[in-house]
């Protein structure tokens, strides 16, 4: 039947599509939220790994055991401290944000997990975890992680007019969204400017902070696009619709895949979601934030989401309503389907 789990026998860690998240300081809603997105309309089991403040971690239970138990049997979540295997941990808490640099260290801790889907705390899923998560049946036998260009356009982009440091590609990469294939990781050697053989992930991380710390603007960020100049065959790249940010519609719309398809995850980085620069954006996060898990989709999110995106037709992001709506009225479409399957008796499992 459509939806059926097709190897019953795989192990747990198999079943589950593995999403990491790493949160301090103020990110608690804002994860809460993008968490929710993938819950909302994700079809497989997912399996959380939150890697949070101590601070954080009684009200992020808390939050997530009140969501109704339709929504919590898709998804099992792990908590983690913050925490860095090599160098000074105080220099990694704060390089760029508050504990981003945590996740160049996830192929580290999460010694069981085969794959990994890493998101920013400002992002949303506008279609199933499912669809991304495919991609990793694309990467060829050299590919071991995936992300987006930082930029579609070299001539506006911030790593080709300002970089100091080596960066991949033409355009360089964002790393808010991230797939990795964390075993390829854990056994592949990485070539690098600091010695002429090849290091480990682990071994490299702190040589090459220590080199380069004084040319990087984007902590984290910036260090995994020295890793990949290095070592481009390692990486596959994905189009822009999968990390869709501010700077694909506000100098006009330059992103292609969500023109044609729609925006598949939405990056609200740069704080749009919560001040009045892109209205696109924090529509969307708020009908999310808003929607009462029980409700019908349709009625309490997409059709709020039409009318919030009226009021924002007079802004660059605002003008191409379409590009917003167009893929997350196809996975509304699906998930209402797939429950009318479950509502007409079939044995169908999430």
């Amino acid at each position: 039947k459509p939806g059926e789990q097709k190897h019953p026998k795989e192990p747990s860690s198999l079943q589950c599509m593995h999403l990491a998240v790493v949160a301090c300081g103020d990110r608690l809603e804002e994860t809460l939220i993008m968490l929710k997105s993938a819950v909302l309309f994700s079809n497989r089991r997912l399996c959380f790994h939150i890697f949070a403040e101590d601070s954080l971690k009684p009200e992020f239970e808390r939050k997530l055991k009140e969501w109704p138990s339709s929504y919590t049997k898709k998804f099992e979540s792990n908590f983690y401290p913050i925490t860095f295997s090599v160098g000074n941990a105080q220099e990694w808490k704060k390089l760029f944000k508050p504990c981003a640099a945590q996740r160049l260290f996830l192929p580290v801790i999460l010694k069981d997990v085969d794959s990994l889907l890493y998101v920013d705390t400002d992002v949303l899923f506008l279609r199933p975890i499912d669809d991304i998560w495919h991609l990793l049946r694309e990467f060829n036998s050299s590919q071991l992680a995936a992300m987006a260009p930082e930029h579609e356009l070299p001539k506006i982009g911030w790593y080709s007019r300002f970089a100091r440091h080596p960066y991949y590609g033409t355009a360089g990469l964002n790393s808010g969204v991230m797939l990795m294939n964390l075993t390829r990781i854990r056994s592949a050697r990485f070539k690098n400017s600091l010695i002429p053989g090849g290091l480990t992930w682990e071994e490299m991380l702190y040589p090459l902070y220590q080199k380069y710390k004084n040319y990087i603007t984007w902590g984290d960020q910036d260090l995994l696009n020295i890793i990949f100049y290095f070592n481009p065959e390692c990486l596959y790249v994905f189009p822009c619709q999968w990390n869709y940010r501010p700077d694909h519609c506000m100098y006009g719309s330059n992103c292609r895949g969500a023109e044609e398809e729609g925006v598949s995850i939405l990056h609200g980085n740069r704080g749009v979601y919560h001040d009045d620069k892109q209205p696109t954006f924090k529509a969307l996060y708020e009908v999310i934030r808003d929607f009462p898990f029980e409700d019908n989709l349709f009625q309490s999110l997409y059709y709020p989401l039409q009318s919030k995106f009226l009021d924002t037709v007079h802004t660059l992001c605002g003008r191409i309503p379409q590009v917003f709506l167009k893929q997350i009225e196809k996975t509304m479409k699906k998930v209402y389907e797939n429950r009318v399957i479950v509502y007409l008796g079939a044995n169908h499992r999430y």
